[in-house]
């Protein structure tokens, strides 16, 4: 099954929710809604549900127009953020409702319970009740009951948000191996452009109820086509840094310039805003084109195995993420280094006009 949503507008009271957005999935497809709080994913997912109707646009799938359709006359799915489950019921029955309620033979009802269940690592709790689980068993049911319906479209409104790192990270890398054996679309959204990249597929980046962009995950966040793609898809968000681009060099004030990258040499000369990704600055300098920076601490957060470093430059303010723990103090005196030939370019108007070349290699978070 395909699904399309041809320029789609949802208002609501006067305001505009989602604005213009034109996606097409693909039959068998991982797609993620990436963007942060109030963006439209769940909005956008509602209308794709039939919960909520278009206020302009039109919705298809398999080519035929659903714009009209209710949620009970569509096929579809859906798992919420938070663990809904009936509690009257045990894991087992929880799972199995929709199918009763489709009068599904019974004999068939305990044979796709038992799969989903055995697929989820919970067929030894069927006759437990919800009250009985953890969180992340709790998940796992309410999962395994939007799954064993076998509907044509599977929507995961930030199911893991709730669960700690270690859970999240567990359930995600099942559900990338889940919708490999499955020929429905399946839709996740999520504010972790790392858990984007962690689940893979495709990505739709959305910004105050627009599609910014859409494609294969690594590609987008690699290529991003804008400034607000670059900073939605980067965690922490990427550093831009306002400067001039000369015919050799760029300059970001009258003491600090180096000669600019054979790419961006061949746009035109004049103001643009470079990206640099958090994780691409260091402490020491991985190359011969990289430029000393000398900075303040602001504030040097350890979170795990990895440090996100706060600095001040006099002209601009940069992130660093660093991997390992590095302690430092406010007002420290540092030198970070800063790589010419990782920058991307964006013109005034956000769009990107350069893309550095190493980001063909393998993606890094950050």
């Amino acid at each position: 099954m395909s699904l399309h949503l041809q320029n789609i507008d949802h208002v609501v009271g006067g305001q505009s929710h989602i604005s213009g957005v034109d996606l097409e999935l693909e039959p068998g497809s991982f797609n993620v809604l990436l963007g942060r709080t109030l963006a439209g994913k769940t909005t956008l997912m509602r209308l794709m549900a039939g919960l909520e109707q278009p206020t302009r646009g039109r919705i298809f799938m398999d080519g035929k127009d659903v714009t009209g359709v209710s949620v009970r006359k569509r096929n579809v799915s859906m798992v919420y953020q938070q663990f809904i489950n009936y509690p009257s019921l045990t894991v087992r029955d929880n799972i199995a409702s929709p199918l009763k309620l489709a009068k599904t033979p019974q004999q068939e009802i305990d044979r796709r319970v038992g799969s989903i269940a055995e697929m989820l690592h919970i067929e030894h709790l069927l006759d437990r009740y919800p009250q009985e689980l953890s969180g992340g068993q709790q998940q796992r049911t309410a999962m395994g009951r939007a799954l064993v319906k076998d509907a044509d479209l599977i929507l995961f409104d930030e199911p893991l948000v709730n669960l700690d790192y270690k859970l999240r990270e567990e359930l995600r890398d099942e559900l990338r191996e889940l919708f490999k054996a499955r020929n429905c679309i399946a839709v996740y959204a999520t504010t972790e452009p790392n858990e984007a990249l962690a689940l893979g597929g495709n990505t739709a980046v959305l910004h105050e109820g627009k599609l910014l962009q859409y494609g294969p995950t690594e590609q987008v966040y690699r290529e991003p086509n804008g400034r607000h793609s670059a900073e939605m898809f980067s965690e922490p968000p990427i550093n831009i840094v306002p400067g001039k681009l000369t015919a050799t060099d760029i300059t970001f004030d009258q003491s600090l310039h180096f000669p600019c990258d054979p790419g961006l040499q061949q746009l035109a000369p004049g103001d643009y805003d470079f990206g640099v990704r958090a994780s691409h600055i260091t402490l020491k300098p991985q190359s011969a084109d990289d430029v000393e920076l000398p900075v303040l601490v602001d504030v040097a957060e350890i979170s795990g195995s990895e440090t996100f470093l706060h600095v001040r430059h006099e002209r601009f303010p940069l992130v660093l993420h660093l991997a390992g723990i590095h302690e430092f103090h406010v007002n420290d005196a540092i030198n970070v280094y800063f790589p010419s030939h990782q920058l991307y370019a964006f013109d005034k108007q956000g769009s990107t006009v350069h893309i550095p070349s190493s980001t063909q290699g393998s993606v890094a978070h950050g």
